[in-house]
């Protein structure tokens, strides 16, 4: 079934629209020049998960020289902070887990230290949830649903 959900000239970069189709809530997210379909369920407790934050991860490059990466893009249901990814609806290790030991952290001169600093992750650690994801596509200058 597709569901023409809006022009894309009335839908901006970083809204989402919420709409029903056959009886499920879904929310379609446009970030840059993407758009993304996701059930507005969450799957650890039933959540509206499309009213969460969408999330990228903080990357730097060097001391200083913080961005947020917007590869991949999460949304964190607003219940507990599960973060799915937008475009599988895999789950990713959120708000609900247990707690993490915490360590002493001080201030020391970045420029002799960008040697030492220890190899970011590659990879997320998935957890055992996955949103129900929906195809978006652009036709004819509308935002159309394929559910």
């Amino acid at each position: 079934m597709r569901v023409v959900v809006a022009p894309v000239s009335t839908f901006p970069d970083g809204e989402r629209r919420i709409v029903e189709v056959g009886g499920r809530s879904i929310g379609v997210f446009r970030v840059g020049e993407s758009f993304y379909g996701i059930r507005n369920r969450c799957p650890h407790q039933g959540g509206p998960l499309c009213l969460g934050h969408v999330l990228g991860d903080a990357v730097a490059d060097a001391p200083g020289q913080a961005r947020v990466s917007s590869d991949p893009l999460r949304i964190a249901c607003p219940w507990h902070g599960w973060e799915y990814d937008l475009d599988s609806g895999q789950s990713f290790m959120g708000g609900a887990m247990a707690g993490v030991r915490s360590y002493g952290a001080r201030i020391e001169p970045g420029g002799s230290l960008l040697d030492s600093l220890p190899a970011r992750p590659t990879e997320r650690v998935p957890g055992p949830y996955v949103a129900e994801t929906f195809e978006v596509r652009v036709e004819d200058a509308y935002v159309v649903l394929e559910v």
